[in-house]
């Protein structure tokens, strides 16, 4: 199994990294994917990536929620790391929109996006995209920069089944399923089941979005077997199946 997004090189995390690494060990991931916030993660981002480098890929970016007033300054922090020529980024990310939290920043949200796409583009990387409230605004900037040399996932995905089309349509981007598939409630399975598996990546976005029955308590990637089970149930196939097809989609975007 491969975490597409988590957070465990967070600061909560860091007097548990062996231990949750074993975890994920005895439940059959082989890697985890580990998206930036901002400048102040990346440290604990590439010492968790050194410890682990088999297992843990690191990812730059800046997320929309950290643009704020000193966001030319995170976003330069970003590009430093990105063009670094020692550097192991595998994807620019977490980057998007977001317009759940706070609309004040949203024009600096959209130059962010751009910068980040650009360079990722230039790069020859992934991106992997945040999106809340924000998916109309998100597609009109990726309707105009997707081309032939832009990846990628839209991480966390709870559209709707027109929204999922948009974004296949794009041709290179899957869509990560995380913890919201297990909720009771939400509702993405009903879109999800409509959905071919040849587009969907696993994701626990730890430690946030805990599937049930955890929810409530803190997410680790460990969970993840909790949602595959869940997507296998939802597409009616076999969770073996559910995780090679996942996986192989992984690679697709990262690569081997």
């Amino acid at each position: 199994m491969i975490d597409t997004h988590a957070h465990i090189y967070l600061e909560e995390f860091k007097d548990q990294w062996e231990e949750l690494l074993a975890e994920c060990a005895d439940k059959g991931l082989k890697r985890i994917y580990l998206p930036n916030i901002d400048k102040s993660t990346i440290p604990n981002l590439k010492e968790l990536s050194k410890l682990s480098p088999d297992v843990c890929f690191p990812m730059m970016g800046l997320h929309p929620g950290s643009v704020k007033e000193d966001y030319l300054e995170e976003l330069e922090a970003v590009r430093v790391e990105l063009f670094d020529q020692t550097s192991n980024y595998v994807a620019v990310g977490e980057i998007g929109l977001d317009l759940y939290w706070d609309k004040s920043f949203f024009e600096a949200q959209k130059h962010a996006f751009r910068e980040q796409i650009t360079w990722a583009k230039e790069l020859q990387l992934p991106i992997v995209i945040h999106v809340r409230d924000a998916f109309e605004e998100t597609f009109e900037i990726i309707d105009e920069l997707n081309d032939d040399k832009l990846k990628g996932i839209f991480h966390c995905f709870t559209g709707n089944i027109e929204q999922a089309n948009h974004i296949i349509s794009y041709g290179d981007f899957m869509l990560g399923v995380g913890g919201i598939l297990t909720f009771k409630n939400a509702g993405l399975d009903k879109v999800i089941e409509k959905i071919s598996l040849d587009h969907l990546v696993l994701e626990t976005d730890s430690p946030y979005l805990t599937p049930h029955p955890h929810r409530g308590k803190q997410n680790k990637s460990s969970y993840l077997p909790i949602i595959a089970e869940k997507l296998a149930e939802v597409k009616n196939v076999s969770k073996e199946f559910v995780i090679d097809s996942t996986s192989e989609n992984a690679f697709t975007i990262f690569g081997k």
